[in-house]
């Protein structure tokens, strides 16, 4: 099994931590797909090391010194991805991957650049803000699910959750991507799937897809 690092911990409790800044041990788990007492025993030495403010059976929370280090990995992964995406012409179903190998080899003066190089970009390929080198996040911006959208209704795709590979080369094959303009034509009670109209195509989804696609509304 693929060895996982304190640093992928730490960017995972990032990513998906909730309202309040905490994460169960068990959404860690099946975010790494690993075992609950192995996600307790490194829970245990990112506490020790003050990365995180661990208590059993409660949520996990970062102190400032975690949260920081998550920041940084989080911009070191976002940037590669956007380069990657950009300037190599990978697809963006496979630069997560990629990124996940070369943001632990990588120096803060070499993000930096390539930072500069592409001109600040403040949000990744899949719609994720990226931690400027001060620490700031982007101002977030008002995003739904499509899920949630009525019918009818214009809307531009800003951003994914899931980051699978099948699942992003599957709705890119339908026409979804960033930046995109659709609309939900039809939602089906019998399986909660939708009929959708994108570039003058009609595609079917599934509720599961439409609940990790978030867009805005079309201004």
């Amino acid at each position: 099994m693929t060895s996982i690092s304190k640093e992928d911990y730490l960017s995972t409790i990032f990513k998906h931590r909730d309202d309040e800044g905490e994460i169960k041990p068990n959404v860690i788990a099946e975010w790494l797909q690993i075992s609950g007492p192995a996600v307790t025993d490194m829970l245990k030495k990112l506490a020790k090391d003050d990365f995180i403010i661990y208590k059993p059976y409660r949520g996990v929370r970062f102190t400032n010194h975690g949260e920081d280090l998550a920041k940084r990995l989080v911009r070191r992964h976002r940037i590669w991805e956007i380069f990657l995406h950009q300037i190599v012409g990978m697809s963006w179903d496979k630069v997560h991957e990629e990124a996940e190998r070369l943001e632990h080899h990588s120096s803060d003066e070499l993000i930096d650049r390539l930072e500069e190089m592409l001109d600040f970009p403040s949000f990744d390929p899949h719609g994720d803000p990226i931690p400027g080198k001060d620490g700031v996040m982007p101002e977030l911006r008002d995003l739904k699910p499509l899920s949630r959208i009525g019918l009818n209704t214009p809307v531009i795709v800003q951003q994914v959750s899931s980051y699978d590979g099948k699942f992003l080369s599957y709705i890119h094959s339908i026409g979804i991507q960033l930046n995109v303009v659709l609309k939900i034509l039809e939602k089906r009670d019998f399986d909660k799937s939708l009929l959708l109209e994108t570039n003058g195509k009609k595609e079917s989804i599934s509720s599961m897809v439409a609940d990790n696609i978030f867009v805005s509304m079309e201004y």
